[in-house]
């Protein structure tokens, strides 16, 4: 049988280290020409093969390949693009297989979050019904830590690793002033429903005057009263507070602390900042003084303090993929599965998309403190190892050296154009 092109593509929000995971399918898919002739990507996510327009891989040298994998951001370009489901636009998937025929694709790998995992599946059972199997493999990416099966995902770590180490200097920041200045920082953190990265901020202290004095997750429905009595305990007790916020905190009845009334491409409700509304809070009913600062795109993208273990992970997940795709396997996901937290260990395994499309994984319950301000000591256990190791990029004139494709286009082959 001769061997086949392959297509990859980067879904939704970006991390430190997906180009680690195109970097790992790239090079194992380079290993085995005889199977796998080119790896085109899309630009900018799944619409490069709605719209013909990718991006030839062969075209890239082995060390700017390389160099992916200490590069962040979306090397090839990403979108929040949801295709419709197939009862609703079978249009798009229709266009996804001319496309793949067209180009003689057999394998395709999507870099994604829940939403990914669910295209690829579908993907999987169309071709099919087409008439034109194609080997699809989701591979796990999102900082959020929120899909189902696998013990983590790639990109988590680093996160986690920022925001546990930006709220540790950020305490000693405040606390240094908190005499005769502020007495209350904010730190606001990604995760819409999911607290796991807020969860890492608890990382940055172990002793109950340390920082972060209060966690807000998702997971606990916000108290005003309760929240407002612990700040000022702690602003009693050890002249300052330090609190993470989710950007997901939400009341009882399910509103979000800070819904600003719009929605996304994938039909999520956008958040308008809940820092700023936690701190206003703060200042209207107990007159301190605060500042708040939104970690933001700056927690997904910073690859000069990236988690060695995070790296390792990522790159692990692209590499399996492309192998199990050539075992034959398809509509399947490499997760990571944990064997041991002292010493940690993890292997990869496959997991069925089925199991792990459209579901979100939420914090557990044993991870969260009585009081729902806090780690425990399982959280704890989790998480420690996910953050360990460092993995610097080369740096040159003080700033990280990192790579930028030539991005040689594939020539179209289709006459028809499709409008996204």
């Amino acid at each position: 049988m001769s061997a086949r092109n392959a297509f990859y593509a980067q879904s939704g929000g970006v991390t430190a280290v997906i180009n680690t995971t195109a970097c790992g399918v790239i090079e194992t898919a380079r290993k085995h020409r005889n199977k796998i002739a080119n790896v085109y990507a899309g630009r900018n996510g799944i619409i490069g093969a709605l719209t013909e327009d990718m991006i030839d891989t062969n075209r890239e040298s082995a060390r700017t390949i390389a160099a992916l994998r200490h590069t962040p951001g979306g090397a090839f370009g990403s979108a929040r693009y949801k295709l419709k489901s197939l009862e609703q636009n079978q249009a798009e998937y229709e266009r996804l297989i001319e496309v793949f025929r067209a180009h003689d694709i057999g394998y395709f790998f999507y870099n994604g979050g829940n939403d990914s995992m669910d295209t690829a599946h579908k993907v999987s059972l169309i071709s099919k019904k087409m008439g034109f199997p194609v080997t699809c493999l989701g591979i796990p990416k999102t900082v959020d830590n929120d899909l189902p099966v696998t013990d983590n995902c790639p990109g988590f770590g680093s996160v986690a690793k920022y925001v546990a180490v930006s709220t540790m200097e950020a305490a000693l920041d405040v606390l240094s002033m908190a005499k005769t200045s502020t007495k209350v920082f904010v730190l606001e953190v990604m995760g819409r429903h999911a607290g796991w990265i807020a969860a890492a901020g608890g990382l940055a202290g172990s002793k109950p005057e340390d920082a972060p004095h209060i966690i807000l997750f998702p997971e606990i429905p916000f108290k005003q009263r309760a929240f407002l009595k612990r700040v000022r305990e702690c602003v009693t007790k050890y002249d300052y507070c330090v609190i993470v916020v989710s950007e997901g905190a939400s009341y009882a009845n399910g509103k979000f602390l800070a819904e600003a009334g719009t929605r996304d491409a994938f039909g999520h409700a956008q958040l308008g900042g809940v820092a700023p509304v936690v701190a206003q809070m703060v200042r209207d009913n107990l007159g301190f003084k605060y500042h708040y600062a939104v970690a933001d795109y700056l927690q997904r993208s910073a690859r000069h303090i990236a988690a060695a273990v995070d790296v390792e992970q990522a790159y692990a997940v692209g590499k399996s993929a492309v192998q199990f795709a050539l075992q034959g396997k398809t509509a399947v996901m490499p997760v990571i599965k944990r064997v041991s937290d002292k010493p940690y260990r993890w292997r990869i395994e496959s997991a069925p998309l089925a199991r792990i499309a459209n579901k979100e994984k939420m914090l557990p319950r044993r991870f969260i403190t009585k009081d729902g301000f806090g780690i425990t000591a399982a959280g704890r256990r989790y998480l420690e190892p996910l953050i360990r190791g460092e993995d610097y990029p080369p740096y040159i004139n003080g700033l990280p050296k990192y790579v930028s494709l030539r991005k040689v286009a594939v020539k179209p082959r289709l006459k028809t154009k499709f409008v996204v």
